[in-house]
């Protein structure tokens, strides 16, 4: 009896350990960053008024599928940022820009980029995420 429940004790922990993969999400040692580029514009024109880094702008991350955001972080001064921790999977990184001309239903849209980080310890750079700001 004993050498029954050793056994079975010994499956039920070798399917939970397989069991358990790890998908996207934090909890590895990859990065990505990126940066933004904000088109400052008029609100009664639509008139461009500057194109600059978007300093202080959120910038969210979605771990595989579903909706929301997972979790969000701020651009520096300099229109950078990053999201660090990561382990390997698909993710989506988005910004909020307005839409132009300006729109009283719907004054944003999500700009999205999509990225598969394939590799541990590795940083992956997004490029530039370009976004519309009123001014």
């Amino acid at each position: 009896m004993k050498k029954l429940i050793s056994i079975f004790a010994i499956i039920l922990t070798v399917i939970t350990i397989t069991a358990c993969k790890k998908g996207p999400g934090e909890g590895g040692n990859s990065s990505v960053t990126g940066y933004v580029l904000a088109t400052d514009f008029d609100e009664k024109t639509s008139d461009t008024l500057r194109i600059k880094s978007a300093e202080d702008t959120d910038v969210y991350i979605k771990y595989g599928e579903g909706y929301g955001y997972d979790s969000k972080t701020k651009t520096d001064p300099n229109g950078r940022f990053e999201f660090k921790y990561l382990r390997k999977g698909s993710y989506k990184i988005y910004v909020y820009s307005e839409i132009l001309p300006v729109s009283k239903t719907s004054p944003q849209e999500a700009v999205i980029k999509s990225i598969e980080i394939t590799e541990k310890k590795k940083t992956f750079d997004l490029g530039t995420i370009e976004i519309n700001r009123k001014y």
